[in-house]
């Protein structure tokens, strides 16, 4: 099996899980707990939270809240941010925020949608336009999880505080997180990040915040997460993230710079009357969008599948909406033809270069034999 949908989610790294064992079949107290061990595992985690921070951000200016996931920890973001005025967000966000911004709407909370650049990142001139001196809070994704497109969110953090010094500035940084060198500037307040993408587990996330930053609770009940996320601690979850996270930095340069050969080396040999690239060239080298105009993508991904190539037709969050083209795509000005015939191909440093020359010939292969049967 060649696995290319990685953005979705990514085979959980072998070694952390091996190292983090321990906190399932013997160190499995709780945190809470007032006795030794109990004890032990609450510095524990602490040690784990200033790690995984320690990678974007300085433990100095920053704390780091641990949430079930990325989704979460948006919410968390937008519902305990955007309390006021109006927020101003972007078409191409992740449904964790776009959903989110909708109910803030449903809520009485202005809010207003900045449009999207052909590859997927944003208008910047558009977004800035939409920040007034009511504005309460900024999102922008970091990297487009449908696209790869890559906004400067330090760029555009510290143009929106040069309007409004006093909107906050929240970014959804799953897709960017041990993947991308990247430091947050002192003009991000939150950032989102989740373990299940860079070899942790499912079920662990963060929302990595800045410690002056005062927000109200989103789970309430005995305190946990310096009683902004109640609820008994994930310690499993929370020490895999930081094993995972810790692996992923140490080889984040070379890991780059594999997947960056990968990336060309797939798109160089699809056949070009076959595909249209739609992740721009300078995006995240870790997704490949392309589309092929006149197959239906999900056509393509099950017919893959039983070739033992596994890809995505564009974000997985999104799979269960009753929708047939994918909104991100459309606000990029694809046309409906293109956007049906929609690919996400997104990589690990796990993955090898036999197996992205097998992925092009099997899509090369299905493409174009279905071109055949419909002509």
């Amino acid at each position: 099996m060649i696995y290319l949908d990685n953005a979705a989610t990514t085979r959980p790294d072998e070694q952390c899980l091996a190292e983090a064992a321990v906190y399932l079949k013997e160190k499995y107290f709780n945190p809470s707990a007032l006795y030794a061990e109990g004890y032990n595992l609450h510095r524990a985690l602490g040690g784990a939270r200033e790690s995984i921070l320690s990678h974007v951000a300085d433990k100095r200016e920053y704390s780091l809240v641990v949430t079930s996931c990325g989704t979460e920890a948006d919410n968390h973001a937008l519902f305990c941010g955007g309390r006021r005025g109006n927020v101003v967000t972007t078409l191409g966000e992740h449904a964790a925020v776009f959903s989110a911004a909708n109910e803030l709407k449903a809520r009485g909370i202005e809010v207003r949608f900045a449009p999207l650049n052909g590859d997927g990142s944003v208008d910047v001139r558009e977004l800035l336009a939409l920040v007034d001196d009511k504005t309460s809070l900024v999102s922008v994704i970091h990297v487009n999880n449908e696209t790869g497109a890559v906004n400067d969110v330090n760029a555009i953090a510290e143009a929106v505080k040069a309007k409004n010094p006093r909107a906050l500035f929240h970014a959804d940084g799953v897709q960017a997180f041990g993947k991308m060198p990247f430091r947050l500037s002192r003009d991000i307040d939150m950032y989102s990040v989740s373990a299940h993408k860079i070899g942790g587990v499912k079920g662990t996330g963060a929302l990595i915040k800045k410690s002056k930053l005062v927000l109200k609770p989103y789970i309430f009940g005995g305190g946990q997460e310096s009683g902004l996320r109640s609820g008994t601690e994930n310690v499993f979850g929370t020490m895999m993230f930081r094993l995972a996270a810790d692996r992923a930095y140490a080889d984040i340069a070379r890991s780059f710079e594999h997947v960056s050969a990968l990336n060309k080396e797939l798109w160089d040999r699809l056949d070009k009357g076959l595909f249209n690239r739609i992740s721009p060239e300078g995006g995240s080298p870790y997704i490949l969008t392309v589309a092929a105009p006149g197959v239906r993508g999900e056509t393509i991904l099950h017919e893959c599948d039983d070739a033992g190539l596994l890809i995505g037709t564009g974000s997985a969050c999104s799979s269960n909406s009753k929708k047939r083209y994918s909104r991100v795509i459309l606000a990029c000005g694809i046309d409906e033809i293109a956007a049906d015939g929609i690919l996400r191909l997104s990589f690990s440093p796990k993955n090898s270069r036999e197996e992205v020359i097998e992925a092009a010939r099997i899509l090369n292969d299905i493409v174009a034999k279905r071109r055949e049967i419909m002509s």
